[in-house]
């Protein structure tokens, strides 16, 4: 009975410690993560400790995988499916020795309660005896198998072979592999020129209009009679006066005597146009006008831009209705009666549009202008014609006929550079004679020209009434009586 006894609780107390370990085993289980399962603590269930140890292999290589990757490569993505199906496989597994350990450990109780009682029947020294030598095996036995345990554990951590193994020492160069110095400032120069370049060219590309006298030469071949530079506003319209010695006045001189050059003896009628309205042609018809008057000439100056008369407001004449488009209409009037003599020079006349008609195309294109214009070389020695804008209506072309020189006027980042065309195509089919073009409006504060000196500034001017400011068009009272 009393070895009976002792062997029963030997084996409770194995099978109790075997309890305990799966126990702790499952609460390590229920933690979140990947980290790798005890398995060199006693358990005697070969196939649960062999679950165990494949399921740490995967951890381990799960591990070495993520040195060199991400938890979205899809190789760590396979291993983590794999881990947690063996998770459940170990948690199986686990549970199924449990119970069984939980089945021994009630058959244990039972015999070992059987022989207790069996063992109580003795006397009471006995029993004593009997009980302390009881105790006595069961640590030993227990002490033997945790020194066997720890010699186990003592030959597995040896055999455990290092990772890591050193083949060659380290060789260090001389010269720093990163950051190369040289490479650093090829690329800094390279940027530092390239950018600013690069910026440059973009900006060229981005410019639409003309900005000065080489923009022009590049994009026609009529030749450049002469460069307004941009004036004050508040010094008006007018710019070229008597006895005055100012900048403006020298520039349009200038211009004054390119166009002699080019006017034949018994040549003497000058058309002013442009390409759209706002590039100031008006403003260089009356001042060339005045400039030429100035020399003692007796000059007229013509408003043939008749959809939207200009120079009433330039020579601020009161009457809007009298002018040539009266004579058109009915050549018999005597033009004469409709030039007025200016306020400006003694030796310069107005003949200004007149009333808006409603075929400006059609008066435009009857003898009536060719008559008016041999009227006007009879009784002045310079004939100049302020026309519409010639890229809006063709009221230009038709009145070209009539003129001996052509005066196109472009505006500096005003006129756009593929407005040139059209000024080639002009000049290429002689559709306006002897033609060639003034620059106006360059900012001289922003741009240097050595051939000028103190230049100011000349604003914008197309100075058309407000009745007219809804489009280049007709007007809509050709009987209107203004004052």
């Amino acid at each position: 009975a009393l070895t009976g006894s002792a062997e029963y609780e030997k084996k409770r107390v194995e099978n109790q410690t075997q309890i305990n370990l799966l126990q702790d085993l499952q609460k390590y289980m229920q933690n979140e993560g990947y980290e790798v399962l005890p398995s060199n603590i006693g358990l005697q269930d070969v196939n649960l400790a062999a679950a165990i140890n494949r399921y740490n292999d995967v951890l381990v290589e799960r591990k070495r995988l993520l040195r060199t990757s991400t938890e979205n490569n899809p190789t760590i993505i396979n291993l983590d499916t794999s881990i947690h199906a063996m998770k459940e496989n170990v948690q199986v597994s686990l549970d199924r020795v449990l119970r069984g350990l939980l089945i021994t450990k009630a058959d244990l109780d039972r015999e070992a309660n059987r022989y207790s009682r069996r063992i109580s029947e003795a006397p009471g020294q006995e029993r004593e005896f009997v009980s302390i030598a009881r105790q006595q095996e069961i640590k030993a036995g227990l002490y033997l198998m945790l020194l066997q345990k720890r010699e186990e554990n003592a030959i597995t951590l040896a055999a455990t072979a290092n990772n890591a193994k050193i083949i060659d020492d380290a060789i260090a160069d001389d010269t720093p592999v990163s950051p190369r110095g040289k490479i650093i400032y090829l690329v800094a120069l390279v940027l530092g020129i390239g950018i600013p370049v690069g910026i440059i060219y973009l900006l060229e590309l981005t410019k639409f209009k003309i900005e000065g006298r080489s923009d022009v030469e590049k994009l026609t071949c009529v030749p450049i009679v002469g460069d307004i530079p941009l004036t004050d506003e508040k010094q008006g319209t007018i710019a070229v006066f008597e006895n005055h010695n100012n900048l403006m006045s020298e520039t349009f001189r200038n211009i004054r005597t390119n166009l002699q050059f080019m006017l034949e003896n018994d040549k003497k009628v000058i058309l002013v146009t442009s390409t759209v309205s706002g590039e100031g042609k008006s403003f260089i018809s009356a001042n060339l006008a005045i400039s030429l008057s100035l020399l003692g000439k007796k000059v007229v100056i013509v408003g043939l831009d008749i959809r939207k008369p200009g120079l009433n407001k330039v020579f601020n004449i009161p009457r809007k209705e009298v002018g040539i488009t009266q004579y058109l209409a009915n050549p018999e009037k005597n033009l004469m009666d409709l030039v007025q003599l200016s306020d400006v020079s003694k030796n310069l006349y107005i003949l200004p549009g007149g009333t808006v008609p409603p075929n400006p195309t059609e008066l435009l294109a009857r003898d009536g202008l060719d008559k008016a214009i041999e009227t006007l070389k009879k009784n002045f020695d310079y004939v100049i014609l302020d026309t519409a804008p010639v890229g809006m209506v063709t009221d230009t072309l038709l009145i070209g006929r009539v003129a001996d020189l052509s005066v196109y006027v472009c505006r500096a980042d005003y006129t756009h550079k593929n407005e040139y065309t059209l000024i080639n195509e002009l000049a290429k089919k002689d559709k306006l004679p002897s033609l060639c073009t003034v620059i106006n409006g360059l900012d001289l504060k922003r741009r240097k020209y050595g051939y000028y000196y103190g230049y100011g500034k000349y604003g914008k001017f197309y100075g058309y009434g407000k009745r007219y400011g809804y489009g280049y068009g007709y007007g809509e009272h050709f009987h209107d009586k203004e004052s």
